[in-house]
């Protein structure tokens, strides 16, 4: 039983903010580090939608979501009290899921979605779907030749 008024429980709720990383995060992160993948930031507040993890050399960014806020297919559910607002809430951060990988792509940047409920069944499949990703984007160091007309006009000496 809840002894406290619906408005003042929902002012409570929304003041609630994540301050750090969730387990689920933290279980990927563990998976990185155990298989020894180097080269990503956690969160960078420079790169739009602040991914959970960003490969800066290979312009791939990792968002982990959790199966109730991100509405995964599988496992994702709308909670029967307050439905409406739930329903609203929900939507709103798919939308802003789908105009965050728009935006993202549209700068380069190739994205690696996994699902809560995936890294908890299959982790080394969530991995191994990362690394195909790293693996098939080519570092931008290795990018920044210099094209072949700028080169005629510009030996080096």
């Amino acid at each position: 039983m809840d002894f406290i008024t619906t408005a003042k429980r929902s002012r409570n709720m929304r003041a609630i903010k994540s301050s750090s990383n969730t387990t689920t995060e933290m279980r990927f992160r563990a998976l990185l580090i155990r298989n020894r993948v180097a080269g990503w930031r956690v969160r960078p507040k420079n790169v739009l939608g602040c991914p959970d993890f960003y490969f800066s050399s290979r312009l791939v960014a990792v968002f982990v979501d959790g199966c109730f806020w991100h509405c995964c297919p599988k496992c994702g559910h709308t909670p029967k009290a307050n439905r409406r607002y739930w329903t609203k809430k929900l939507e709103q951060n798919k939308q802003r899921d789908i105009c965050i990988n728009k935006l993202l792509r549209s700068q380069g940047i190739k994205l690696v979605r996994i699902w809560e409920c995936e890294l908890r069944a299959a982790p080394q499949s969530c991995l191994k779907r990362l690394l195909r990703t790293l693996d098939t984007v080519a570092s931008p160091r290795k990018l920044h030749r210099i094209p072949d007309v700028l080169a005629a006009k510009f030996p080096r000496r």
